[in-house]
């Protein structure tokens, strides 16, 4: 195929695409169909690139390419496209991801898993991130490393070879075709890296890596990739890094109320993943012989569920125990339960919860929640038992200062981190912030090693994004919990027999105004299976309702703490995904923004109510 008729093409789009591309983290789920992401976009892309037919309408009427920027994006999915035009593969083979590290310890995860050899080849130098020791004594990954003057060096050999380069040049991943080598790792200094690999076995595992440790190439850096291919070469924007990065680690301080520095990564699950290797490295120091137990609630945000089994799965000395949290079940109970018997078991306790809950939004007795948390605990030996760290989310309301000396959770050992395409960046971008209280204060240093041994710092961009919208958060927050409260109170009056999971107002006076509600609709039936498929179907006809009558404000997403509009999903069917099946909600979650039309969104919810 000729080369030039694909840099053209890419020409055309990189000159006509929706401004949506580059600016939106997370997209519709209304045009979103998971079992063909990023399939049903280039289908449509194809038959684009075959009639040449790109315009900005067109490109606007594309499915979406995957439902969460950090797992992809258009652009994303228009470079490693590009790229494997250029280079005769499956466009499937190509994986940009914003890290230049995690793409190689995907290919280690997986062959760790599969008991394979792993060789690591390179010319001139790895990331300088990327730390040998650590990579195989805290992640347990096995490898063996090779430097040659170039790729013709490299004999057969009996496992996956993985040729890392700092040749950036896109169109050309000619190493591909040399049958001693199944990954291309190529480097791109400041945007990331890009992986091609001639092993189709291993592309959902590389992906899933992508989705659930670190992110996609961002929409800014694809830009700068893809202008480069075309011939337009345009530099990242040059900001003073160590500047912005001291001003956004200052506001987050002002905010949590923390001595300690802040760690700000390129998505929440960035930060999380510090955090859980972070702590393991911690333990394998100060607990060496002691097994890891990180507590998770099943029916968790399924990103934390997930990528915790993951890491567990990797590791013989760690493993998941169950916190049922919220509904029928009482935090404070389980937590005192389960650390009852992690005590018993002489392991080491760490608690990942958010508060409030996803998605019932409950908040437990903080006060007996510490209690619970602080109790001294004995072994079966009679040997004081080691007590946990609490690990919360507090996405759902980043306002709270809960490590505050002498606040709520001040004498429990805590980390707190919060999700940044929330409430922090406004939506703008992924990056996420955590920070510790002075009792846990030695706990950042091994999360910070963490953060960059996987190169999952957040970006400049990113940087820059929060430094300008986080100085306005604390207000949003409140603009936007009044417009909650506002909504939560016209439902409850004109359906009352419908299940609110909101805030109380004693909570609010306490602090906690998060904007996000779920919604449990009434149904009907003779049995349980009728009773529930009524009322998934209610669920999808309020949500198609809002976004076909309010189409510029009301969103089927799973966003939250956007400036603008109101956003709607089913948690069970979104960020539940990864949950096990019987822990799903499938109920409507509802989240609103400082800035929207409440009283139209009144309106269509009593048209709603006139139609049941």
């Amino acid at each position: 195929m000729s080369g030039n008729k694909v840099l053209n093409f890419l020409g055309e789009v990189v000159a006509q695409m929706p401004s949506d591309w580059l600016n939106l983290t997370t997209h519709r789920l209304d045009i979103y169909d998971e079992s063909q992401a990023k399939f049903q976009f280039l289908d449509q892309f194809e038959r684009m690139f075959t009639n040449d037919s790109a315009n900005v309408e067109s490109l606007k009427e594309l499915p979406t390419a995957y439902d969460y920027i950090r797992l992809g994006h258009p652009l994303s999915t228009v470079l490693e496209w590009g790229i494997a035009k250029l280079n005769d593969v499956e466009a499937k083979s190509v994986i940009a991801f914003s890290s230049v590290s995690t793409p190689i310890m995907a290919i280690l995860r997986k062959n760790l898993l599969e008991e394979k050899n792993t060789r690591i080849a390179y010319t001139k130098e790895l990331p300088t991130s990327f730390d040998v020791e650590a990579i195989k004594t805290i992640y347990g990954y096995k490898f063996e490393l090779v430097k040659v003057e170039n790729a013709g060096e490299l004999s057969s050999y009996n496992g996956s070879t993985i040729f890392v380069t700092t040749d950036s040049d896109p169109s050309n991943f000619s190493f591909a075709n040399n049958n001693n080598i199944d990954f291309v790792v190529q480097l791109h200094e400041k945007l990331g890296s890009i992986i091609l690999t001639s092993d189709s076995e291993y592309v959902s595992e590389i992906q899933h890596v992508r989705r659930r440790e670190t992110i996609a190439m961002t929409p800014a850096n694809c830009l700068i990739v893809l202008n480069e291919m075309i011939g337009q070469k345009s530099e990242p924007k040059s900001i003073d890094r160590e500047g912005t990065k001291a001003s956004v680690r200052n506001i987050i301080q002002g905010i949590t109320a923390s001595n300690t520095t802040p760690q700000i990564g390129s998505s929440g699950l960035s930060i999380q993943y510090a955090i859980m290797m972070g702590l393991i490295d911690d333990a394998m120091h100060n607990h060496p012989n002691k097994n890891i137990n990180f507590i998770v609630p099943p029916n968790c945000y399924g990103g934390t569920n997930d990528q915790a089994r993951r890491v567990a799965a990797c590791l013989d000395n760690v493993e998941i125990l169950d916190l049922p949290v919220d509904g029928d079940h009482d935090m404070v109970s389980s937590v005192d339960k389960v650390l009852n018997e992690v005590a018993k078991n002489n392991a080491v306790p760490y608690i990942i919860a958010e508060i409030p809950t996803n998605p019932r939004v409950e908040v437990p007795d903080m006060v007996e929640l510490k209690n619970a948390l602080s109790k001294e605990r004995k072994t079966s030996n009679g040997e004081t038992a080691v007590d946990p760290v609490f690990i919360l989310d507090q996405t759902f309301c980043p306002n709270i200062q809960f490590l505050k000396e002498g606040a709520m959770l001040s004498s429990v050992r805590t980390i707190s981190y919060v999700s940044g395409s929330k409430f922090p960046s406004g939506g703008k971008c992924t990056a996420g912030y955590c920070v510790a209280n002075d009792k846990a204060a030695a706990l950042i240093a091994p999360i910070e090693k963490h953060l960059m041994i996987c190169d999952n710092e957040a970006t400049d961009l990113q940087l820059e994004i929060l430094d300008k919208q986080m100085p306005s958060m604390i207000e949003r927050i409140a603009d936007a919990y009044k417009n909650t409260r506002d909504y939560v109170n016209f439902i409850h009056e004109k359906l009352p027999t419908a299940k609110i999971n909101f805030v109380s107002e004693e909570l609010a006076n306490e602090g906690f105004t998060p904007s996000v509600f779920s919604l449990d609709l009434p149904t009907k039936g003779s049995n349980d299976e009728e009773r529930e498929a009524y009322k998934r179907e209610l669920n999808l006809k309020l949500i198609n309702m809002m976004i076909g009558q309010i189409p510029n404000e009301s969103k089927y997403c799973v966003s939250y703490g956007q400036l603008k509009g109101c956003y709607w999903t089913i948690p069970a069917t979104s960020t539940q995904g990864t949950t096990k099946e019987g822990d799903k909600d499938y109920i409507a979650r509802v989240a609103l923004s400082p800035d929207l039309d409440l009283d139209m969104h009144k309106k269509v919810f009593e048209q709603f109510v006139n139609e049941i």
